[in-house]
């Protein structure tokens, strides 16, 4: 949970404001298209997945499948993590195979985590072509990984977070920079 003092750096309307221009460019890009798809990687990308299908839903004029990814095992660092890892269902009730995957994060900062996504998806099956769509992207790459979709691009010291709150697991919306644990 973000301290009080957490500087806010979005607030809930800041934060849609962003996801609809996100949405926006997903639907010129690829609003053509019949086969696109979004994949929210757990946790907090599938509810940004969720709410970007149905900013699309509006925009397109017809619904836009998601799924959701569990990366926990395709981790590079899951043997650091402290205790048991806790493994959640990856749910893809579409066949990958020529589709336009839009893989949806909360927050892109090292790569590691979207690599273990594509690992996680590529498993799933071989789409057309993957696009990555996140909300904030904080700078401090380990990989070469880069954002097709971003919301927020800052650099943020190493030395801080930047936390993405969602009402459906945060009961609050924004995004908020705190010191590292």
């Amino acid at each position: 949970m973000s301290e009080p003092s957490a500087p806010c750096l979005l607030d809930a309307t800041q934060m849609e404001a962003y996801l609809q221009r996100v949405s926006r460019e997903i639907a010129a890009a690829f609003g053509h298209e019949e086969n696109l798809v979004l994949v929210g990687i757990r946790s907090r990308g599938l509810p940004l997945a969720e709410r970007l299908g149905t900013m699309l839903e509006a925009n397109l004029g017809r619904p836009v499948p998601i799924g959701v990814l569990d990366i926990t095992l395709y981790r590079d660092d899951l043997t650091e993590v402290a205790g048991s890892p806790i493994v959640r269902p990856t749910e893809i009730p579409f066949p990958l195979r020529e589709r336009t995957v839009v893989l949806v994060d909360d927050v892109l900062f090292t790569g590691r985590t979207i690599r273990a996504g594509l690992d996680a998806l590529l498993d799933h099956g071989r789409p057309k072509r993957v696009w990555l769509a996140v909300l904030v992207d904080r700078g401090g790459r380990e990989l070469p990984v880069q954002a097709d979709f971003v919301g927020l691009k800052l650099e943020v010291p190493m030395t801080q977070r930047v936390s993405v709150k969602v009402h459906e697991i945060d009961s609050v919306d924004g995004v908020f920079l705190e010191g590292r644990d």
